[in-house]
Protein backbone atom coordinates (compact mmCIF):
# COMPACT_ATOMS: atom_id res chain seq x y z
CA UNK A 1 0.00 0.00 0.00
CA UNK A 2 2.93 2.13 -0.24
CA UNK A 3 1.50 5.51 -1.64
CA UNK A 4 2.71 7.28 -5.10
CA UNK A 5 1.61 10.99 -4.81
CA UNK A 6 3.01 12.81 -8.00
CA UNK A 7 4.56 15.82 -7.41
CA UNK A 8 2.76 19.10 -6.65
CA UNK A 9 -0.55 17.17 -7.30
CA UNK A 10 -3.58 18.33 -5.06
CA UNK A 11 -3.92 16.11 -2.47
CA UNK A 12 -6.59 15.06 0.15
CA UNK A 13 -5.12 14.60 4.39
CA UNK A 14 -6.77 13.16 7.06
CA UNK A 15 -6.47 15.17 10.98
CA UNK A 16 -7.60 12.64 13.31
CA UNK A 17 -9.27 14.32 15.79
CA UNK A 18 -12.36 16.45 17.27
CA UNK A 19 -11.44 19.27 19.29
CA UNK A 20 -10.54 23.21 18.95
CA UNK A 21 -6.58 21.76 18.10
CA UNK A 22 -7.88 19.55 15.35
CA UNK A 23 -10.00 22.31 14.17
CA UNK A 24 -7.26 24.73 14.23
CA UNK A 25 -4.82 22.35 13.00
CA UNK A 26 -7.49 21.90 9.88
CA UNK A 27 -7.70 25.50 9.30
CA UNK A 28 -4.33 25.72 8.49
CA UNK A 29 -3.75 22.67 6.20
CA UNK A 30 -6.63 23.97 4.21
CA UNK A 31 -4.80 27.34 3.18
CA UNK A 32 -2.33 25.11 1.30
CA UNK A 33 -2.53 25.22 -2.40
CA UNK A 34 -1.41 21.52 -2.38
CA UNK A 35 -4.36 20.38 -0.49
CA UNK A 36 -7.82 19.74 -2.53
CA UNK A 37 -9.62 18.37 1.02
CA UNK A 38 -8.96 18.21 4.61
CA UNK A 39 -11.41 15.60 6.08
CA UNK A 40 -12.04 15.45 10.09
CA UNK A 41 -12.44 12.09 12.17
CA UNK A 42 -14.75 12.44 13.87
CA UNK A 43 -14.45 16.24 13.15
CA UNK A 44 -16.73 18.92 14.66
CA UNK A 45 -19.88 21.26 14.47
CA UNK A 46 -16.82 23.61 13.22
CA UNK A 47 -15.65 21.50 11.10
CA UNK A 48 -19.16 20.73 9.62
CA UNK A 49 -19.30 24.19 8.18
CA UNK A 50 -16.21 24.56 6.42
CA UNK A 51 -16.84 23.62 2.71
CA UNK A 52 -12.82 22.89 2.48
CA UNK A 53 -13.31 19.82 5.18
CA UNK A 54 -15.66 17.08 5.37
CA UNK A 55 -16.13 14.87 8.68
CA UNK A 56 -15.90 11.44 9.22
CA UNK A 57 -17.51 9.69 11.89
CA UNK A 58 -14.81 7.10 12.00
CA UNK A 59 -11.90 7.00 15.47
CA UNK A 60 -11.00 3.09 15.78
CA UNK A 61 -7.11 3.14 14.34
CA UNK A 62 -8.23 0.05 11.97
CA UNK A 63 -11.26 1.84 10.21
CA UNK A 64 -9.28 4.78 9.78
CA UNK A 65 -6.52 3.34 8.14
CA UNK A 66 -8.67 1.56 5.72
CA UNK A 67 -10.91 4.28 5.34
CA UNK A 68 -7.94 6.49 4.38
CA UNK A 69 -6.32 3.80 2.19
CA UNK A 70 -9.62 3.64 -0.35
CA UNK A 71 -10.08 7.72 0.03
CA UNK A 72 -7.09 8.81 -1.55
CA UNK A 73 -5.60 10.27 1.77
CA UNK A 74 -2.15 11.43 1.11
CA UNK A 75 -1.38 12.43 4.65
CA UNK A 76 -2.66 12.04 8.03
CA UNK A 77 -2.11 14.36 11.39
CA UNK A 78 -3.26 12.94 14.40
CA UNK A 79 -4.24 16.06 16.98
CA UNK A 80 -5.18 13.83 19.99
CA UNK A 81 -3.18 11.71 22.91
CA UNK A 82 -5.92 8.81 22.82
CA UNK A 83 -5.15 7.11 19.29
CA UNK A 84 -1.14 7.59 19.61
CA UNK A 85 -1.52 5.76 22.45
CA UNK A 86 -3.45 3.10 20.99
CA UNK A 87 -0.70 2.73 17.77
CA UNK A 88 -2.42 4.43 14.92
CA UNK A 89 1.10 5.54 14.14
CA UNK A 90 2.67 2.54 13.90
CA UNK A 91 -0.95 0.76 12.27
CA UNK A 92 -0.48 3.25 9.34
CA UNK A 93 3.34 3.06 8.85
CA UNK A 94 3.27 -0.68 8.80
CA UNK A 95 1.02 -0.24 5.59
CA UNK A 96 3.34 2.36 3.93
CA UNK A 97 0.80 5.75 4.53
CA UNK A 98 2.25 9.19 5.15
CA UNK A 99 0.94 9.81 9.17
CA UNK A 100 2.58 12.61 11.65
CA UNK A 101 3.08 11.74 14.95
CA UNK A 102 4.62 9.28 17.70
CA UNK A 103 4.69 5.41 17.91
CA UNK A 104 3.14 4.28 20.65
CA UNK A 105 5.90 3.30 22.15
CA UNK A 106 7.28 7.07 21.98
CA UNK A 107 4.09 8.24 23.41
CA UNK A 108 4.70 7.24 26.82
CA UNK A 109 5.93 10.33 27.11
CA UNK A 110 2.76 11.14 28.12
CA UNK A 111 0.84 8.15 27.96
CA UNK A 112 2.59 7.10 31.74
CA UNK A 113 4.18 9.92 33.46
CA UNK A 114 6.32 7.44 35.43
CA UNK A 115 7.77 6.42 31.99
CA UNK A 116 8.45 10.15 31.50
CA UNK A 117 10.05 10.81 34.74
CA UNK A 118 11.89 7.53 34.50
CA UNK A 119 13.44 8.69 31.04
CA UNK A 120 13.99 12.18 32.05
CA UNK A 121 15.85 10.79 35.06
CA UNK A 122 18.01 8.87 33.40
CA UNK A 123 18.93 10.97 30.45
CA UNK A 124 19.54 13.88 33.69
CA UNK A 125 16.83 16.36 32.17
CA UNK A 126 16.08 18.86 34.75
CA UNK A 127 12.75 18.06 36.21
CA UNK A 128 11.08 17.52 39.91
CA UNK A 129 11.75 15.24 42.50
CA UNK A 130 9.16 12.55 42.90
CA UNK A 131 7.87 9.41 43.73
CA UNK A 132 5.78 6.60 42.10
CA UNK A 133 3.17 4.60 43.82
CA UNK A 134 0.59 2.31 43.61
CA UNK A 135 -0.71 1.48 46.99
CA UNK A 136 -3.17 4.42 48.27
CA UNK A 137 -1.65 4.25 52.36
CA UNK A 138 2.26 4.71 50.76
CA UNK A 139 1.01 7.22 48.91
CA UNK A 140 -1.04 9.38 51.91
CA UNK A 141 2.11 8.30 54.13
CA UNK A 142 4.65 10.01 51.39
CA UNK A 143 2.32 13.05 51.42
CA UNK A 144 2.17 12.98 55.23
CA UNK A 145 5.64 13.40 55.24
CA UNK A 146 6.60 16.08 52.79
CA UNK A 147 3.47 18.09 53.34
CA UNK A 148 2.00 20.26 50.77
CA UNK A 149 2.21 22.39 48.42
CA UNK A 150 2.98 19.25 46.19
CA UNK A 151 1.70 18.15 43.41
CA UNK A 152 -0.19 14.83 42.97
CA UNK A 153 -0.29 13.04 38.89
CA UNK A 154 -2.01 10.21 37.54
CA UNK A 155 0.11 8.00 35.66
CA UNK A 156 -2.28 7.40 32.42
CA UNK A 157 -4.22 9.56 30.04
CA UNK A 158 -6.89 12.08 31.56
CA UNK A 159 -7.66 14.71 29.08
CA UNK A 160 -5.65 17.06 30.82
CA UNK A 161 -6.99 17.02 33.89
CA UNK A 162 -5.13 14.17 35.84
CA UNK A 163 -3.02 16.67 37.34
CA UNK A 164 -3.83 18.29 41.16
CA UNK A 165 -1.53 20.90 42.54
CA UNK A 166 -2.34 20.51 45.67
CA UNK A 167 -1.99 23.72 48.01
CA UNK A 168 -2.91 21.66 51.72
CA UNK A 169 -2.61 18.57 52.71
CA UNK A 170 -6.69 17.74 52.72
CA UNK A 171 -6.53 18.48 48.40
CA UNK A 172 -3.58 16.00 48.36
CA UNK A 173 -5.14 13.30 50.25
CA UNK A 174 -8.31 14.09 48.35
CA UNK A 175 -6.33 13.56 45.20
CA UNK A 176 -4.86 10.12 46.00
CA UNK A 177 -8.15 8.65 46.16
CA UNK A 178 -9.70 9.71 43.17
CA UNK A 179 -7.14 8.83 41.19
CA UNK A 180 -6.22 5.43 42.73
CA UNK A 181 -9.24 4.33 44.60
CA UNK A 182 -12.15 6.38 43.37
CA UNK A 183 -10.77 7.15 39.67
CA UNK A 184 -13.11 9.98 39.51
CA UNK A 185 -11.43 11.84 36.35
CA UNK A 186 -11.75 8.68 34.32
CA UNK A 187 -8.37 8.26 33.68
CA UNK A 188 -7.22 5.24 31.61
CA UNK A 189 -4.60 3.71 33.44
CA UNK A 190 -1.64 1.58 32.17
CA UNK A 191 -0.75 -1.88 32.53
CA UNK A 192 -0.25 -2.27 36.45
CA UNK A 193 -3.35 -0.64 37.11
CA UNK A 194 -3.82 2.51 39.25
CA UNK A 195 -0.77 4.00 40.09
CA UNK A 196 0.04 7.93 41.00
CA UNK A 197 3.38 10.43 40.45
CA UNK A 198 4.18 12.59 43.50
CA UNK A 199 6.33 15.43 43.21
CA UNK A 200 7.80 18.31 44.81
CA UNK A 201 5.80 21.48 44.09
CA UNK A 202 7.71 24.09 41.45
CA UNK A 203 7.42 27.82 42.23
CA UNK A 204 7.60 30.07 38.70
CA UNK A 205 6.23 30.22 35.52
CA UNK A 206 4.74 27.84 33.05
CA UNK A 207 5.54 28.00 29.64
CA UNK A 208 4.45 25.47 26.68
CA UNK A 209 7.45 24.68 24.45
CA UNK A 210 6.62 22.91 21.13
CA UNK A 211 8.90 21.49 18.80
CA UNK A 212 7.96 18.97 15.68
CA UNK A 213 10.43 16.59 15.01
CA UNK A 214 11.01 13.81 12.46
CA UNK A 215 13.53 11.45 14.27
CA UNK A 216 16.20 13.32 14.66
CA UNK A 217 15.79 17.28 13.28
CA UNK A 218 13.60 19.44 15.36
CA UNK A 219 11.34 22.84 14.06
CA UNK A 220 10.96 25.03 16.79
CA UNK A 221 6.95 26.03 16.86
CA UNK A 222 6.24 29.72 18.24
CA UNK A 223 6.63 30.08 22.19
CA UNK A 224 3.32 30.08 23.99
CA UNK A 225 1.85 30.07 27.24
CA UNK A 226 -1.39 28.99 28.27
CA UNK A 227 -4.09 29.29 31.58
CA UNK A 228 -4.87 25.92 33.21
CA UNK A 229 -6.91 27.14 36.41
CA UNK A 230 -10.39 27.69 35.82
CA UNK A 231 -11.04 30.83 37.46
CA UNK A 232 -9.59 34.64 36.49
CA UNK A 233 -6.24 35.12 38.79
CA UNK A 234 -5.37 31.37 37.88
CA UNK A 235 -7.57 30.22 40.88
CA UNK A 236 -9.79 27.04 40.84
CA UNK A 237 -9.64 23.42 39.35
CA UNK A 238 -7.02 22.34 36.80
CA UNK A 239 -7.98 22.38 33.19
CA UNK A 240 -7.02 20.82 30.05
CA UNK A 241 -6.48 24.95 29.61
CA UNK A 242 -8.87 27.72 29.37
CA UNK A 243 -6.69 30.36 26.88
CA UNK A 244 -3.48 30.75 25.41
CA UNK A 245 -1.39 32.83 23.89
CA UNK A 246 1.78 33.39 21.66
CA UNK A 247 4.22 34.36 21.92
CA UNK A 248 5.30 34.28 25.27
CA UNK A 249 7.36 36.64 26.55
CA UNK A 250 8.53 34.25 29.10
CA UNK A 251 10.57 32.55 27.06
CA UNK A 252 13.21 34.72 26.77
CA UNK A 253 16.41 34.08 24.22
CA UNK A 254 18.17 32.64 27.09
CA UNK A 255 14.98 30.50 28.68
CA UNK A 256 14.76 29.48 24.62
CA UNK A 257 18.42 27.97 24.62
CA UNK A 258 18.23 26.42 27.98
CA UNK A 259 14.85 24.60 26.63
CA UNK A 260 16.71 23.33 23.73
CA UNK A 261 19.60 22.67 25.42
CA UNK A 262 18.93 21.16 28.37
CA UNK A 263 15.05 19.35 27.47
CA UNK A 264 14.23 19.41 23.75
CA UNK A 265 18.09 18.10 22.06
CA UNK A 266 18.37 15.31 25.18
CA UNK A 267 14.85 14.12 24.68
CA UNK A 268 15.39 13.76 21.00
CA UNK A 269 19.05 12.21 21.48
CA UNK A 270 17.97 9.98 24.30
CA UNK A 271 14.74 8.48 22.78
CA UNK A 272 16.60 7.06 19.81
CA UNK A 273 19.47 5.63 22.31
CA UNK A 274 16.44 3.84 24.12
CA UNK A 275 15.38 2.28 20.51
CA UNK A 276 12.13 4.58 20.04
CA UNK A 277 13.00 7.30 17.95
CA UNK A 278 10.46 10.41 18.68
CA UNK A 279 8.20 11.70 15.41
CA UNK A 280 5.49 14.15 15.90
CA UNK A 281 4.53 17.08 17.73
CA UNK A 282 6.78 16.77 21.61
CA UNK A 283 5.14 19.63 23.47
CA UNK A 284 7.42 20.20 26.75
CA UNK A 285 5.49 21.94 29.79
CA UNK A 286 8.53 24.55 31.66
CA UNK A 287 8.40 25.52 34.97
CA UNK A 288 10.76 28.81 34.85
CA UNK A 289 12.27 30.37 37.55
CA UNK A 290 11.49 34.29 38.04
CA UNK A 291 13.53 35.52 40.80
CA UNK A 292 16.26 35.02 43.15
CA UNK A 293 19.82 33.51 42.23
CA UNK A 294 18.18 31.13 39.85
CA UNK A 295 16.08 32.89 37.62
CA UNK A 296 15.71 31.71 33.95
CA UNK A 297 16.40 28.06 35.09
CA UNK A 298 13.90 25.54 33.92
CA UNK A 299 12.80 22.36 35.34
CA UNK A 300 10.35 19.98 33.07
CA UNK A 301 6.74 19.84 34.30
CA UNK A 302 5.33 16.91 31.66
CA UNK A 303 5.55 16.12 28.28
CA UNK A 304 3.40 15.69 25.82
CA UNK A 305 3.30 14.43 22.73
CA UNK A 306 0.92 16.31 20.38
CA UNK A 307 0.28 20.16 20.33
CA UNK A 308 -1.59 21.28 22.79
CA UNK A 309 -4.65 22.58 23.20
CA UNK A 310 -5.40 25.63 23.57
CA UNK A 311 -2.00 26.74 22.41
CA UNK A 312 -2.86 25.10 18.63
CA UNK A 313 -4.87 28.02 18.16
CA UNK A 314 -2.62 31.10 18.41
CA UNK A 315 0.22 29.15 17.25
CA UNK A 316 -1.59 28.55 13.48
CA UNK A 317 -3.06 31.70 13.36
CA UNK A 318 0.84 32.83 13.47
CA UNK A 319 2.26 30.54 11.09
CA UNK A 320 3.36 32.08 7.75
CA UNK A 321 4.89 28.85 6.45
CA UNK A 322 2.52 26.34 4.37
CA UNK A 323 1.35 23.65 7.08
CA UNK A 324 1.47 21.27 4.61
CA UNK A 325 4.91 21.18 3.14
CA UNK A 326 6.40 21.48 6.85
CA UNK A 327 4.49 17.99 7.25
CA UNK A 328 5.51 16.59 4.03
CA UNK A 329 8.96 17.61 4.87
CA UNK A 330 8.86 15.82 8.86
CA UNK A 331 7.06 12.50 6.66
CA UNK A 332 9.53 12.07 4.39
CA UNK A 333 10.24 8.32 3.48
CA UNK A 334 13.36 7.06 4.51
CA UNK A 335 15.37 3.54 4.11
CA UNK A 336 14.39 0.66 5.10
CA UNK A 337 10.75 1.59 5.60
CA UNK A 338 11.84 4.23 8.05
CA UNK A 339 10.69 7.88 8.44
CA UNK A 340 13.45 10.13 6.81
CA UNK A 341 12.58 13.41 7.71
CA UNK A 342 13.97 16.42 6.27
CA UNK A 343 12.77 19.01 9.41
CA UNK A 344 16.62 20.22 9.06
CA UNK A 345 15.25 22.33 5.48
CA UNK A 346 12.86 23.62 6.50
CA UNK A 347 12.75 27.33 8.10
CA UNK A 348 9.45 28.48 9.91
CA UNK A 349 7.92 31.82 9.03
CA UNK A 350 5.97 33.27 11.95
CA UNK A 351 3.38 36.46 11.79
CA UNK A 352 4.90 39.22 14.34
CA UNK A 353 2.29 39.86 16.17
CA UNK A 354 0.49 38.11 18.73
CA UNK A 355 -2.22 36.20 18.98
CA UNK A 356 -4.84 35.28 21.91
CA UNK A 357 -7.37 32.69 22.30
CA UNK A 358 -9.99 32.44 25.17
CA UNK A 359 -11.93 28.88 25.81
CA UNK A 360 -15.55 28.95 26.12
CA UNK A 361 -16.39 26.17 28.72
CA UNK A 362 -19.58 24.47 29.34
CA UNK A 363 -21.15 24.40 32.43
CA UNK A 364 -19.74 22.15 34.92
CA UNK A 365 -16.69 21.66 33.41
CA UNK A 366 -14.48 20.23 34.18
CA UNK A 367 -15.75 17.62 36.19
CA UNK A 368 -19.59 17.01 34.98
CA UNK A 369 -19.89 19.34 31.58
CA UNK A 370 -23.20 19.45 30.36
CA UNK A 371 -24.18 18.81 26.67
CA UNK A 372 -26.90 20.19 24.54
CA UNK A 373 -26.88 23.73 24.51
CA UNK A 374 -27.67 25.67 21.65
CA UNK A 375 -24.91 28.19 20.87
CA UNK A 376 -25.64 31.80 19.50
CA UNK A 377 -23.79 34.73 17.96
CA UNK A 378 -21.56 32.37 15.74
CA UNK A 379 -19.91 33.22 12.32
CA UNK A 380 -21.94 31.56 9.54
CA UNK A 381 -19.03 29.71 7.47
CA UNK A 382 -15.71 29.52 8.02
CA UNK A 383 -14.87 30.67 11.60
CA UNK A 384 -13.32 33.91 10.53
CA UNK A 385 -14.27 37.24 12.04
CA UNK A 386 -13.16 39.88 9.91
CA UNK A 387 -9.33 39.33 9.26
CA UNK A 388 -7.93 39.14 12.66
CA UNK A 389 -9.96 36.53 14.56
CA UNK A 390 -11.79 33.01 14.66
CA UNK A 391 -13.92 31.16 16.37
CA UNK A 392 -12.79 27.39 16.85
CA UNK A 393 -15.07 24.88 17.43
CA UNK A 394 -13.96 22.24 20.16
CA UNK A 395 -16.99 20.69 21.75
CA UNK A 396 -19.49 21.36 19.22
CA UNK A 397 -21.88 19.26 17.39
CA UNK A 398 -24.26 20.38 13.81
CA UNK A 399 -27.75 19.32 14.76
CA UNK A 400 -31.25 20.72 12.54
CA UNK A 401 -29.72 23.79 11.58
CA UNK A 402 -28.14 24.56 15.30
CA UNK A 403 -24.65 24.19 16.73
CA UNK A 404 -25.15 22.50 20.27
CA UNK A 405 -22.25 21.98 23.07
CA UNK A 406 -21.39 18.84 22.72
CA UNK A 407 -17.99 18.73 25.47
CA UNK A 408 -16.12 20.35 28.28
CA UNK A 409 -14.39 23.27 26.34
CA UNK A 410 -17.03 24.00 23.46
CA UNK A 411 -15.31 27.04 21.83
CA UNK A 412 -12.05 29.08 21.40
CA UNK A 413 -12.13 33.05 19.69
CA UNK A 414 -8.59 33.72 18.51
CA UNK A 415 -7.62 36.66 17.71
CA UNK A 416 -4.53 38.64 16.30
CA UNK A 417 -3.27 42.26 17.45
CA UNK A 418 -0.14 43.93 17.55
CA UNK A 419 0.57 43.85 21.06
CA UNK A 420 -1.24 41.14 24.12
CA UNK A 421 -3.31 44.07 25.69
CA UNK A 422 -4.41 44.49 21.80
CA UNK A 423 -5.14 40.67 21.15
CA UNK A 424 -6.93 40.38 24.39
CA UNK A 425 -9.16 43.12 23.78
CA UNK A 426 -10.52 42.01 20.02
CA UNK A 427 -10.80 38.24 21.41
CA UNK A 428 -13.32 39.42 24.16
CA UNK A 429 -14.82 41.86 21.67
CA UNK A 430 -15.67 38.80 19.55
CA UNK A 431 -17.11 36.67 22.35
CA UNK A 432 -19.23 39.40 23.32
CA UNK A 433 -21.76 38.40 20.36
CA UNK A 434 -21.63 34.28 21.35
CA UNK A 435 -23.54 32.56 24.01
CA UNK A 436 -25.17 29.58 25.56
CA UNK A 437 -26.89 28.70 29.01
CA UNK A 438 -24.19 28.33 31.69
CA UNK A 439 -21.05 29.29 29.47
CA UNK A 440 -18.05 29.27 31.63
CA UNK A 441 -15.10 31.70 30.82
CA UNK A 442 -12.33 33.42 32.07
CA UNK A 443 -11.54 37.10 31.78
CA UNK A 444 -7.97 37.74 32.29
CA UNK A 445 -6.06 35.68 29.59
CA UNK A 446 -2.76 36.74 28.89
CA UNK A 447 -2.48 38.80 32.28
CA UNK A 448 0.82 38.04 32.97
CA UNK A 449 2.30 39.25 29.48
CA UNK A 450 0.33 42.01 30.36
CA UNK A 451 1.43 42.46 33.91
CA UNK A 452 4.58 41.92 32.57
Amino acid sequence: MNQVVKKNALVNVLVVGGGGREHALAWKLAQSNRVHKVFVAPGNGGTALDSRMENINITEPIELLAWAATNDIALTLVGPEQPLAAGVVDLFRSKGMRIFGPTAAAAQLESSKAFSKAFMRRHGIPTADYDTFTDPALAHAFVDRLGAPIVVKADGLAAGKGVVVAMDIAEAHAAIDFMLVDNTLGVAHNEGGARVIIEQFLIGEEASFIVMCDGKNVAVMATSQDHKRLLDGDLGPNTGGMGAYSPAPIVTPDVYNRAMREVIFPTIKGMAEDGIPFTGFLYAGLMIETEGENKGQIKTLEFNCRMGDPETQPIMMRLKTDFFEVLWAATEPGANGQVGGRLDKIELEWDRRTALGVVFAAEGYPMSPRKGDVITGLPSKDSTVGDDALVFHAGTAAKDGQTLTSGGRVLCVTALAESVKSAQQRAYEVAQDIGFAGMQYRKDIGHKAIKS
